[in-house]
């Protein structure tokens, strides 16, 4: 979690978007973003936000992708730290 934004990696979930994904809570608001281009697949985010997760995503992306490996595999995924 970062300023406001709950990231979250829900183990098994490659059947609906078919590709790495996220998903990112803010307040009542919900989306999902690719983890290759940081692109928002579904949902809504002020703006400023959707710039946050994006550059949350390209510095995190091979660690995002790694985890993405573990959940699919039903494996315990790393913590990866948020932005400063």
């Amino acid at each position: 979690m970062f300023y406001g934004l709950l990231v979250s990696m829900y183990y098994f979930d490659n059947k609906q978007h078919k590709l790495p994904h996220i998903h990112v809570k803010y307040g009542e608001l919900e989306s999902v973003f690719t983890i290759a281009d940081g692109t928002l697949l579904e949902g809504h985010l002020p703006k400023n936000k959707i710039k946050l997760v994006e550059a949350w995503i390209e510095i995190h992306r091979e660690d995002l992708l790694a985890d993405w490996q573990l959940a699919i595999s039903g494996q315990r995924i790393f913590p990866i730290d948020p932005l400063k």
